[in-house]
């Protein structure tokens, strides 16, 4: 069985990696909307990382929240984290979180929304 390649629609969130660590600082979160979708953009010693922007327990905004030294997203509504490598909450309480591809490129910072295939 044929493997399909994922495909994603790029978004230029930041002009530089230096623009973005002054919009994210270290340990810091910031909401952007991309074509309407709401997501969360962290920064953390490892990278940036994105992911839907609400909590897959109850909806809060994570971009409310903070992160941790274990790279995870922590939920200000009712503490829950999520893990920004594999979108997993740590104690598998609640459905994982929906992650985004991040590129730090040349010509800026992008987040990669992946594309869903309606025919499939």
């Amino acid at each position: 069985m044929e493997k399909k390649q994922a495909r994603y629609t790029w978004h230029k969130v930041f002009e530089s990696e230096s623009e973005a660590r002054e919009q994210v600082p270290l340990r810091k979160l910031k909401q952007l909307v991309l074509d309407g979708r709401t997501v969360c953009i962290a920064h953390t010693a490892n990278g940036f990382f994105a992911l839907d922007d609400g909590c897959p327990h109850l909806g809060y905004s994570l971009s409310r929240g903070t992160t941790n030294y274990l790279d995870e997203v922590i939920c200000p509504w009712h503490s829950y984290r999520y893990s920004m490598k594999d979108g997993r909450e740590c104690d598998f309480r609640t459905r994982k979180a929906v992650l985004h591809r991040v590129e730090v490129r040349a010509e800026g910072v992008f987040v990669g929304i992946e594309q869903t295939d309606a025919s499939s």
